[in-house]
């Protein structure tokens, strides 16, 4: 994976992304540390597909309609609470 400056990725913005198109996810680094990288449309659908659901999908699907089950309570006792003075 190559590693582009973002000042560079901004300036090259053309060969940057024909560089990911042609050898695949491109690094971007800010200050040196790495802050994003640029993928192929294909690579991130195959990543999104390949993701686990969302919340609001497992909430919205069939498989999240069950019963919930609680277990029983238990005997808990409180704890003394001294008064206020």
């Amino acid at each position: 994976m190559h590693t582009w400056p973002v000042q560079d990725a901004k300036a090259r913005f053309s060969e940057f992304l024909d560089a990911c198109l042609h050898e695949g996810p491109q690094m971007v680094t800010r200050r040196g540390a790495e802050a994003a990288v640029l993928i192929p449309v294909d690579e991130w659908r195959r990543l999104q597909s390949a993701a686990r659901p969302s919340l609001k999908q497992l909430l919205l699907s069939e498989d999240a309609r069950t019963d919930l089950t609680l277990p029983a309570r238990g005997q808990a006792t409180r704890r003394k609470v001294e008064p206020m003075l």
